[in-house]
């Protein structure tokens, strides 16, 4: 009889936040509330990440409803904190009577606390899924201190993925190769005749990334946050990644990434590198990254994120030179422009014309919105190298893809 009463609050709970969705717009209807609770009777709802997953599996059905979904979760069951181990007795007709009403409209008698608290609830998840998209659009540099720290938290829950590459080693599967071992092992068991042909295919594992990350005056406005988005991939990625920051020269500080508390992580970067805020020498950061690195960080088909504005004090030749060198060596080399969030900005100086022909993505790196288009990038990073093509125009060059 505990389990029934349980599993009654934990409906009564599940339909108040169907309808706290259908407030906010989600196309939450009766039918898939009623499979979602045929679905939590297979799943340990006393365990918080089995239950989020499978609420937001079936009532989410557009990309961007998912944070709005998972702010709505946030705030609605920390209130509602004991979801319960057990979920007794539900039936359909339940769900059906109370989610049947068009959106806007409620069961519930006038004036019901709970149809109360589900109002308050929405006006503040509308206000700071609100404040959420104001701040994924506005420029890192622009930041007030109170913005800086809210952002800082957003970039923490940004999750990362990276395409993956084919190896050299294979595994058991339906690939094109036969598997001769395990035919011949397979076979001798059936008195040496060769009755099955056993496949094989070759594995696949994340690509390497690589970060050089520019830390002279001219990025002091988006240094702090870029490193946290640096040590957020480093955190996500774990052994993938490799880092280094620059000035006037190369720092390794993939060491200091990895500690797990990313305060400490930070103070420890800022204290490894001597020349913070200095001057730029891209060229010759990345010859050093080039001569003393490339061999030892470059394998196994890294991907290279070079995060700079392009302002150069070095040779602009030197510098061609070694991103062309840089390119030849990395799976794909991504240029990270904080300063090309800006409608108005071109890159004309020297240097970035210098650079540019041997880029194969140009992109910005100077709002939330741009990190996560990023992470998609990053993602979506086919098997097969692509072609390296080249947009020239009227004497300069400049990657548009």
């Amino acid at each position: 009889m505990q389990g029934e009463e349980k599993g009654g609050h934990l409906l009564h709970n599940l339909l108040l936040f169907g309808r706290l969705l259908r407030r906010l717009g989600l196309d939450v209807t009766p039918a898939r509330m009623v499979d979602l609770v045929h679905a939590l009777e297979h799943v340990n709802v006393g365990n918080r990440d089995d239950f989020y997953f499978t609420l937001r599996s079936l009532l989410v059905h557009r990309h961007e409803d998912l944070a709005l979904f998972d702010r709505a979760f946030e705030l609605f069951w920390k209130r509602r904190s004991d979801i319960e181990s057990e979920l007794g007795e539900i039936t359909t007709e339940q769900a059906r009577e109370v989610l049947a009403a068009p959106p806007g409209t409620t069961t519930a008698e006038e004036g019901d606390p709970e149809e109360d608290d589900i109002e308050q609830l929405v006006l503040e998840i509308t206000k700071t899924y609100s404040q959420r998209e104001r701040l994924r659009q506005k420029d890192f540099g622009d930041l007030t201190p109170e913005e800086t720290e809210d952002v800082r938290r957003l970039i923490q829950e940004l999750a990362w993925k990276l395409g993956q590459r084919r190896t050299r080693r294979f595994r058991p599967g339906r690939g094109a190769r036969p598997d001769l071992r395990r035919s011949l092992r397979r076979n001798l068991r059936y008195g040496g005749e060769i009755l099955v042909l056993p496949r094989r295919r070759r594995k696949r594992q994340p690509r390497p990334l690589v970060v050089i990350a520019d830390v002279s005056g001219s990025m002091e406005r988006y240094t702090q946050l870029l490193l946290l988005f640096v040590h957020s991939l480093s955190a996500e990625l774990t052994q993938h990644v490799e880092a280094f920051v620059f000035s006037t020269r190369l720092t390794r500080i993939t060491h200091q990434l990895r500690s797990g508390n990313v305060e400490r992580a930070l103070h420890d970067v800022s204290h490894s590198v001597h020349d913070w805020s200095g001057g730029t020498r891209i060229g010759e950061a990345i010859r050093t990254f080039n001569f003393r690195w490339g061999r030892r960080v470059l394998n196994r088909g890294a991907v290279v994120l070079l995060i700079s504005d392009g302002w150069d004090r070095g040779d602009p030749e030197l510098l061609g030179q070694e991103v062309a060198r840089l390119q030849r060596t990395c799976y794909r080399l991504i240029w990270l422009n904080p300063l090309l969030g800006s409608q108005r900005y071109e890159p004309l100086t020297r240097g970035l014309q210098a650079a540019l022909p041997y880029v194969d993505d140009f992109l910005p790196v100077h709002n939330l919105a741009s990190l996560e288009e990023l992470a998609e990038h990053l993602a979506q990073l086919s098997g097969q190298r692509d072609r390296r093509r080249t947009i020239r125009t009227e004497g300069s060059a400049f990657i548009g893809r």
